[in-house]
Formats: C-alpha cells, sequence, structure tokens
C-alpha cells in the first residue's frame, strides 16, 4: 500500500489579499495614517469578490496593520501596530474578611454543566488521566469589543468528594468555588499555564475567528497549597489578535539553598 502524502492546501483567498496588502504596508505603499482602498476599489484592483475584500480587511484589523473609522474607511497604523483591545484581567484577589473576588465577566449565554472524562493538558495538569469531572462551559462576551472567550471549569469527582457542595452547584461564580474550598478546610494556591495554537473549525465558529487567527489559551489549577494536590482546572480561550492578558506580580523569596556538605580531609 503506498504512502499516504501530504497536500499542502492553498490559504483562502481574503488570506491571499491581507497578506500582499500587508507587504504594501511594509514596503511603504501605503503610509501610516493613510487610508487603505475601498472594498469597492478593492473589487476592482484584485479581482476579487465583496465579501473577499471585506474579509481582508478583518484580517488586516486582528493583525494590528489598520484601524477601521466610521465614515472614513481604513486607516493604516503605526509600525508595530496596537496592543490587542479587549484587556484580560486574570488577577485573584482576597478581602480582609477572607472571601474571593475575581474581575467581573459578562457571560453571553447561561453556562453548560456535562459530566466528562479528563484528558489532554487539563488530565495531565490535574494529575487525573481519564478520570471523571464536572465541566462548566461558559462564553464571554466584551461589549465594549465584541471579542468573545470561552471559559470551562472542570471539576474531579475526588474533589467534590472533598468538597460536596461544589457538586450541588458547579456553575456557582468561580470566586463562591474558591470560597468552597477554602470553607473545606483547604489552603489554596494558583498556578496558570499560557500557550497558544491554531484554533480547531468549532472553536473558530464559536469565537468568530479567522482561519489563520491564533488562539490563546490559559490552563489555571487551583491547588491545595499544603498536600501540592491539584483540585480545578480553569481553561480560558481567547483570540489572541484581540485580547491580551494581564497579571499582577507578586515577588516571591527564593527557595533556601541547602548547604554544602564539606568532604572530609580523609576522603
Amino acid at each position: 500500500m503506498a504512502a499516504r502524502e501530504h497536500i499542502e492546501r492553498a490559504p483562502a483567498m481574503y488570506m491571499q489579499l491581507a497578506q500582499r496588502i500587508a507587504d504594501d504596508i511594509r514596503r511603504g505603499r501605503y503610509q501610516t495614517g493613510e487610508l487603505l482602498p475601498s472594498e469597492a476599489q478593492m473589487v476592482e484592483m484584485y479581482g476579487v469578490g465583496k465579501h473577499t475584500a471585506r474579509s481582508a480587511v478583518a484580517e488586516l484589523r486582528r493583525m494590528g496593520l489598520v484601524e477601521s473609522r466610521q465614515g472614513k474607511g481604513s486607516i493604516v497604523l503605526a509600525s508595530g501596530g496596537v496592543l490587542p483591545a479587549t484587556c484580560v484581567d486574570r488577577s485573584i484577589h482576597r478581602t480582609v474578611k477572607g472571601s474571593w473576588s475575581l474581575p467581573e465577566a459578562i457571560e453571553a449565554e447561561a453556562p453548560a454543566v456535562s459530566r466528562t472524562t479528563l484528558d489532554g493538558p487539563p488530565a495531565l495538569l490535574l494529575d487525573q488521566q481519564d478520570q471523571d469531572a464536572i465541566s462548566v462551559d461558559r462564553m464571554i462576551h466584551n461589549p465594549a469589543t465584541g471579542a468573545r472567550m470561552a471559559h470551562r471549569v472542570l471539576i474531579p469527582l475526588a474533589t467534590a468528594a472533598d468538597a460536596p457542595s461544589l457538586a450541588e452547584q458547579p456553575d456557582a461564580e468561580v470566586s463562591d468555588l474558591y470560597q468552597q474550598l477554602a470553607d473545606a478546610g483547604l489552603s489554596l494556591a494558583f498556578t496558570e499555564h499560557v500557550t497558544a495554537r491554531t484554533p480547531y473549525p468549532d472553536e473558530r465558529a464559536a469565537l468568530g475567528l479567522s482561519d489563520a487567527s491564533p488562539l490563546l489559551i490559559t490552563y489555571r489549577v487551583t491547588a491545595d497549597a499544603d498536600q501540592e494536590r491539584p483540585l480545578l482546572c480553569e481553561e480560558l480561550k481567547a483570540p489572541a489578535a484581540t485580547c491580551q492578558l494581564t497579571y499582577p506580580m507578586t515577588p516571591s523569596k527564593p527557595a533556601a539553598r541547602r548547604p554544602t556538605r564539606r568532604r572530609s580531609e580523609s576522603e
């Protein structure tokens, strides 16, 4: 049987057009502050459809090369573009009274609760490969920028056994989940892992991404600090072109160095 050969697929037409204009911007054909050709002009210049021209301009915005202004058109930005418009605050606060609080997030739809089997990065981070867990999925929306983000909380059944109230209302606010763990006598510590990859088709559809838009993915693991045992995993997926993650940085003391043993003169 002949070995299967890999076939490279050409980028979508709108991506080819976006790359062509991006190259023109970098070469100086279009200067900072200058208007790009209108969609109608692009149709004439490049022999493409109106939808292709509109999608190409949207991709240029995601690349941080242009900014569209109502009644004017698309204006070329300064070299290097601008920071993504949506600032995603990843801070965690604890009040003087001991309660937890997180930055406000607006849900685009009601959370969906299901039972799942852990696999992939969450299973590795929780050390719960192929174990059962409760999954709570939310779609978060930023009305100011239009950005959509997918948020998932994974609660292993082993964790729910330590704090039974988690299973009773798993779709409670995440800060409430922290509180329930603390009320169960657990001392909490948090670690966030950040990565990026090309989105899958269903993720592109849900978040409104183009074929080439990268996806930011964070995995926040809540652990029992005393036993160093993972308890929860939160997964956040956000479009990298329009979202930036921000974190407060708290300096920590370096680990104490163990004194080295001196070898005896008799050795």
